[in-house]
């Protein structure tokens, strides 16, 4: 899987190269559109279901859920799952329409995302890229958790295998899961240039354009990170089969 947006010598393609030459703060900028739009597009392109999401509004939310829990971190539309899309055209359109929107990528269908503490996953990212290990896609957030894009367990051919993940369909219990959390079907994470209240955001720090690997090769390595940055071993609540 990867993003058709060009390469330079060096296997480093125009898009990682932009991405890298970006501050935050500017592809969060709704100014900025069109890096926006590039963004997103390259999502797409990507073969990952983006939909549309809450915005910040000063510290609150752009929604009409009074004391919103997780203001601009939470899809537009109840029916996000079915609304998610890797349809440029349509993608380009909420984008162009919907200026200030945030984004999210529904997982389950195509990827997962294991979603670390931050401390824990910069340690968890260098020691696997020193072993050489296959990484994909990798978003930082500034509410302090790191994901790691996967390929999806979360459709396989036996439909007793797979679990779903509800973390954020109550958000209000984000607080009980403070070490590792696997989105799969039923789940989703914020994407770049997503904006977070207080002048947070949500940024790449390895694009769309890397292939998706396996869960289970960063596992491992992931929940001895997040027992190391918990100071204990960190609990599962779903099966693990390989």
């Amino acid at each position: 899987m990867g993003v058709e947006n060009g390469s330079r010598p060096g296997g480093r393609s125009r898009i990682s190269q932009w991405l890298r030459g970006r501050r935050p703060r500017d592809v969060g900028d709704p100014a900025d559109d069109g890096g926006r739009v590039a963004l997103l597009l390259a999502v797409a392109g990507a073969g990952l279901p983006l939909a549309p999401a809450a915005h910040p509004s000063g510290y609150g939310c752009s929604c009409d859920r009074v004391g919103c829990p997780t203001p601009g971190q939470h899809p537009v539309s109840f029916a996000w799952q079915t609304q998610s899309t890797t349809d440029r055209a349509q993608v380009e359109r909420w984008a162009t329409h919907q200026p200030e929107a945030n984004f999210i990528t529904a997982t389950g269908m195509v990827h997962d995302v294991l979603d670390v503490p931050i401390a824990a996953g910069r340690e968890a990212l260098e020691r696997l890229l020193a072993a050489g290990t296959e990484v994909g896609p990798v978003v930082e957030s500034d509410d302090d958790r790191i994901f790691f894009f996967t390929a999806t367990r979360g459709t396989p051919e036996d439909e007793d295998e797979w679990w779903p993940c509800e973390l954020d369909c109550h958000p209000e219990t984000m607080d009980e899961h403070p070490g590792l959390r696997w989105h799969c079907r039923g789940s989703y994470v914020l994407l770049p240039p997503s904006r977070l209240p207080g002048d947070r955001s949500v940024r790449w720090v390895r694009g769309p354009e890397h292939p998706l690997p396996d869960p289970l090769s960063l596992l491992e390595t992931l929940t001895e990170s997040c027992a190391r940055y918990a100071g204990d071993a960190v609990g599962f609540g779903w099966p693990l089969r390989s």
